[in-house]
């Protein structure tokens, strides 16, 4: 019994740890409200507790939580049982760290399945054009540093932050600040630290 309540309070103190860090990064991403136009305002509030995502990026997010699920999870259980048949649990430094792995494994599983649940597939050829809006890519011109950069807007699973265009998710606050607006028009993006401000250059026809 007590070494059934040491694991716990291990699988607890793992699954807080993660979290933290979780909500740490959430809230960087978060969206910030600013004066918009009516357009804006409906494409923000449209499933507003909901994010868009492609059939691809869904799929892709839906096989990952499979093969944790189906192939990792499994191969954590059998290492586990392989450790505890060799003795004292006590010292057995395999055994805890298979079991601190497992709980870091069971909240990912957890977020990702929550992640699924807070999306819904959307087709991009669909989307408005000539306006910002999920799935564009808009080459905007910082004013402050008189450069441009190009970003498109995507669901989660799908962010990256390296090439020459950086995908961003639509929660972010560049993104909800861009929603709805079109070329020539102006905008200034909150940030955690400070401001910048955005002309949009360019919005590219959604593929």
């Amino acid at each position: 019994m007590e070494e059934s309540d040491n694991n716990s309070v291990i699988a607890t103190r793992v699954a807080a740890h993660c979290a933290s860090r979780v909500r740490f990064f959430v809230s960087r991403e978060s969206p910030e409200k600013t004066p918009s136009s009516r357009l804006t305002t409906r494409l923000q509030d449209l499933d507003m507790d909901r994010q868009p995502i492609t059939r691809e990026g869904f799929d892709k997010l839906r096989d990952e939580l499979r093969h944790l699920e189906e192939v990792l999870m499994p191969a954590i259980a059998e290492r586990i049982g392989e450790a505890r048949a060799e003795g004292d649990l006590r010292e057995n430094a395999e055994y805890h760290g298979q079991r601190e792995e497992q709980g870091r494994l069971a909240l990912r599983i957890s977020l990702m399945k929550t992640r699924l649940a807070g999306c819904y597939i959307v087709d991009k050829s669909e989307m408005p054009k000539g306006v910002v809006t999920f799935g564009s890519t808009v080459t905007v011109k910082d004013l402050d540093m008189n450069e441009e950069e190009k970003y498109e807007f995507v669901g989660p699973g799908e962010e990256n932050y390296d090439g020459p265009v950086m995908k961003i998710l639509t929660t972010s606050p560049i993104a909800q600040a861009l929603m709805g607006k079109k070329v020539g028009e102006k905008v200034t993006v909150k940030l955690p630290r400070g401001s910048m401000a955005l002309e949009v250059v360019l919005i590219a026809d959604h593929g």
